[in-house]
């Protein structure tokens, strides 16, 4: 029966589902709405809208009464909002989504005007100075039922669309019968055509004429489905499970000046430490703490630097969270491991769940009890799911007392003083997963039969580990051993009911929480969450709440799952943050996080999920990165190294560990039913480790730098090539290769068994990294051939000026006493520039920085700065590299062959401005 569900599960996934309301769609009978009572300002203007003809009631109740307002909020930004009079239909609460601030612009200045038709009531958005039309509700009458929102825009022929995550399908979305569904699950394998683990409404849109961008402010499930039919043409369409329509459209033009725009409303991303940009090392399934521990020595033996250790959920005691296993992983034992990371100035992360054991130990479950922190059932039980540890509960995160609560069990449980002392913090299951409990999870303790899993066999170290602790080293070493008294742990589970435990009323009217009496398990509303076992299973099956906490579960402040559950991960990243924060106020937490929400990027990064060892999946992890951090706003992403669930092979990790070297987030990470995969394991896999990393590392200022820049103003640290040739149509759907910042063009082998590449170079002056070689892009591929499995191509763009570390290192604390040569790549017109930002890498605080400006025109390099960043002594520039010296022309054969490469020794300090002499050109 198990693989009966599976293959119809499987199936579902890949149908495609056609939906385009003929005539004997009920849909059809909706009247829409008219307008009325319109009041212009010149900044915007509000109306009344009325149901404009009897109710269709198709799935849920129709609303008679809703309100337009309509705000022009700075010159690039238009907000249009439409609500119901009432104030009751639920909405984004502020204290999760921080509105952007109005700037009151004057609709005279705005690069968008909104215009509107009173009946049946439409609108467009357009740009001002052309008239081009960007968005046309005309597509289909406005459908607002307390269970069900429609609203569908036209869009022109053949559109290219990117954004609408989180998905696994192209970057360029597809236009044709296409649904893309926005319900978080716990989605192993990250399987295309399905909703996964993070929810981001957004799309842009690049026409020749100009990009723009739409942001659809909601967090109820929904179906975003984009078609072209005969009768419909081109279109886009949101269905929503409710909320109110809240869109926010931004003007662009250039797909960059999008994205700038869109983080003005989410909020710029948070910067992280210096450290954060290392490479990263994990495995789920190491055996004990000594198994953590050889695998930080073998990297060192193997000379791969390796900034920081990560521990899945094996450190734990039977999977509960907040507590150790204290026969695999003693406290003891793993305070001595960090002491040696910290000592060798490396870094340890942790995982947390959300999930806490419903279990007398540790006392989390009780504290978090007393604190009346966790979601209830209707009876005022503690609502009871099933993750790794078994039966578990789930903090509510809209809880009056959560945030103490989460603090303190940081605070006791990543104690420097007397716990483990981690430096950043990995979350994961935040979707919320509930996976073993299947709907309506209502016998959580025969779902939890067999979990948690047995632990592995209790062993003491099998052999000597230089440089560690005695602790470390086999039984009959010389050396004195720490005595530790074994912890008693009383293995109960807790009574049933709490006293004091009591559901909160659901809130009064008017206060944006909510409508009463709607069918918060079986909206008649289907939406393609693949976490059911078939589509329609949303609806009357309740598949919405299927792996997952039920959606009819009421928070402490009145919300329900029903609205919250696609903001869950994100409002467990803002307390971890907070927590963090509070164990070290003056420091950049960073945070890595599976499950997020618009805006997530302001508190935390993201790995891509429980990926798999395979070809598709190495892909993958391009476009996938390019869209977190170019369109999302969450820069610090990255896909698992080597994928995560089944067996890699030598070539397929020797080929990601390049490619893994030039995303802002690089770290390995498989699972226990998979071979290891730590890159020493296999000869390839070290040599492109070491030559990557190196490279990576010579690098790591100027990703630094564009961290920086996109941390200020929503810059891309990672580009695709549209963004930076936005006129060139043949990068429109490009997702196989990027720019790292904005000068590094990376273009991997994508193919196994292959060793050439075809990249795509636009009509521009290239440099070859490793050669220096001039070459002239002519808008069209070129074959990269003799790429074995440790190259990787890679290009700089002409024109700008990159910063790099003279030299690699083991860790970034040495490499940061390293000092800088400077790369001028000569743009076509014979200039250059770049910038180069310096702080201390971890402080919130800075004592002072320096934003470094790189001028280079007629043979003469300026350097000039505010050069306040007085940390590391002596930080120099060693030597400036000019390429492309005394090229002329831009084409031909010839051209493209040129090197003229000058290198000027230097050895000045970054302390004042300066020049740099070359001749002229």
């Amino acid at each position: 029966m198990a693989s009966l569900l599976f293959m119809a599960a499987v199936a579902s996934a890949v149908a495609v589902v056609r939906r385009d309301y003929p005539s004997d769609d009920p849909l059809t009978s909706c009247p829409g709405y008219t307008a009325s009572n319109v009041a212009e300002t010149a900044s915007g203007l509000t109306a009344d809208l009325t149901l404009a003809g009897d109710a269709c009631n198709v799935y849920g109740t129709d609303l008679q009464d809703l309100t337009l307002e309509v705000s022009y909020d700075s010159e690039t930004r238009l907000h249009v909002k439409i609500q119901d009079a009432a104030n009751s239909v639920y909405q984004v609460p502020e204290s999760v989504f921080d509105r952007p601030a109005a700037q009151s612009s004057d609709e005279a200045k705005s690069a968008l005007k909104f215009d509107y038709t009173e009946s049946p009531f439409s609108f467009t958005v357009s740009r001002s100075d052309s008239g081009e039309v960007l968005f046309d509700t005309s597509a289909a009458s406005l459908v607002f039922e307390s269970q069900y929102l429609r609203l569908r825009t036209k869009l022109p022929e053949n559109p290219s669309l990117y954004g609408l995550g989180e998905h696994s399908d192209p970057f360029m979305l597809n236009t044709t019968d296409y649904i893309r569904t926005f319900w978080s699950q716990d989605a192993y394998g990250v399987p295309d055509g399905a909703n996964l683990y993070g929810n981001h409404p957004v799309y842009y849109e690049h026409r020749d004429s100009g990009t723009h961008g739409v942001f659809f402010l909601n967090s109820n499930g929904m179906d975003i489905m984009i078609n072209n039919t005969a009768e419909s043409g081109q279109y886009l369409e949101y269905n929503t499970l409710g909320g109110v329509f809240d869109f926010y459209f931004v003007a662009g033009p250039t797909p960059v000046e999008v994205a700038q725009q869109y983080a003005e409303i989410v909020g710029t991303p948070a910067m992280m430490p210096y450290w954060g940009f290392g490479f990263h090392n994990c495995r789920y399934g190491y055996q004990d703490v000594y198994d953590v521990a050889e695998a930080v020595y073998n990297y060192s033996q193997a000379g791969i630097p390796l900034e920081t250790m990560w521990t899945d959920i094996d450190y734990m005691y039977r999977r509960r969270v907040f507590s150790l296993d204290p026969d695999r992983f003693p406290l003891h034992k793993m305070r001595e491991l960090v002491d040696y990371l910290h000592a060798h100035n490396q870094h340890y992360v942790v995982m947390v769940d959300p999930a806490v054991a419903y279990q007398d130990f540790p006392a989390a479950f009780q504290r978090g009890v007393d604190d009346n922190i966790f979601l209830l059932r209707e009876n005022g039980s503690v609502w009871k799911g099933v993750v790794w540890p078994g039966v578990t509960a789930f903090p509510d995160w809209f809880s009056a007392n959560v945030s103490s609560y989460w603090n303190n069990e940081f605070s006791i449980f990543f104690s420097p003083d007397d716990g483990v002392d981690i430096d950043a913090l990995w979350i994961d299951m935040n979707e919320p997963s509930n996976f073993p409990c299947y709907f309506p999870c209502d016998n959580p303790d025969a779902s939890a039969v067999g979990y948690p899993p047995e632990p592995p066999p209790v062993r003491s170290p099998p052999r000597p580990l230089p440089g560690f602790s005695c602790d470390f080293q086999p039984e009959g070493t010389d050396c004195a051993k720490t005595e530790v008294r074994s912890l008693e742990i009383r293995d109960s589970v807790p009574r049933a009911y709490f006293d004091h435990l009591v559901v909160s009323p659901r809130q009064s009217e008017g206060e944006r929480k909510g409508l009463p009496d709607r069918d918060l398990l079986f909206p008649k509303y289907a939406i393609h969450n693949k976490a059911a076992n078939a589509d329609d299973w949303n609806a009357a099956e309740g598949g919405i709440s299927n792996k997952t906490v039920n959606t009819d579960v009421v928070h402490q402040n009145g919300l329900t799952m029903y609205d919250t559950h696609n903001m869950y991960g994100s409002m467990m990243s803002m307390a971890s943050h907070e927590a963090m924060l509070q164990r070290r106020p003056s420091l950049r937490p960073m945070i890595i996080t599976r499950s997020t929400f618009a805006g997530a990027g302001t508190k935390v990064g993201h790995w891509l999920g429980d990926n798999l060892s395979s070809w598709h999946h190495y892909r993958l992890a391009i476009r996938s990165m390019m869209a977190f951090a170019s369109v999302y706003q969450v820069p610090m992403v990255g896909a698992d190294t080597c994928g995560f669930g089944d067996n890699t092979t030598e070539q397929l990790c020797a080929r990601w560990a390049a490619l893994g070297a030039f995303a802002p987030f690089f770290r390995v990470h498989n699972s226990l039913d998979s071979i290891s995969q730590e890159l020493y394991r296999w000869e390839a896999t070290t040599a492109a480790a070491k030559k990557f990393i190196d490279i990576r590392y010579r690098l790591l200022d100027y990703m630094y730098t564009a961290l920086h820049t996109q941390s200020h103003d929503g810059t891309p640290m990672v580009n695709p090539l549209f963004f930076v040739y936005p006129q060139d149509r043949n990068t429109f759907a490009l997702d196989l290769q990027y720019f790292l910042g904005p000068a590094l063009l990376v273009a991997p082998v994508t193919e196994e068994n292959s060793t050439a590449v075809d990249v795509y170079l636009p009509d521009d002056v290239f440099y070859d990294w490793y050669t220096h070689d001039r070459v002239v892009g002519q808008g069209e591929t070129i074959t990269v051939d003799g790429q074995e499995w440790t190259d990787l191509p890679l290009y700089l763009r002409g024109g700008v000026i990159v910063p790099l570390r003279a030299e690699s290192a083991a860790t970034t604390t040495e490499l940061r006493t390293k000092p800088f040569e400077i790369l001028v790549p000569i743009g076509k017109d014979g200039k250059a520039s770049g910038t180069l930002y310096l702080d201390d890498g971890v402080s919130i605080e800075q004592a002072g920085t320096s934003d470094i400006s790189f001028e280079y025109a007629d043979g003469v390099l300026s350097i000039d700065s505010t050069f306040g960043y007085k940390g590391e002594d002596d930080v120099r520039i060693s030597k400036v590299t000019f390429l492309g010296v005394g090229a002329t022309g831009g084409c031909g054969k010839r051209a493209a062959a040129a090197k003229s490469v000058v290198t000027v020794d230097v050895d000045r300090p970054l302390t004042e401005a300066f020049t740099v002499e070359v001749g002229k050109v």
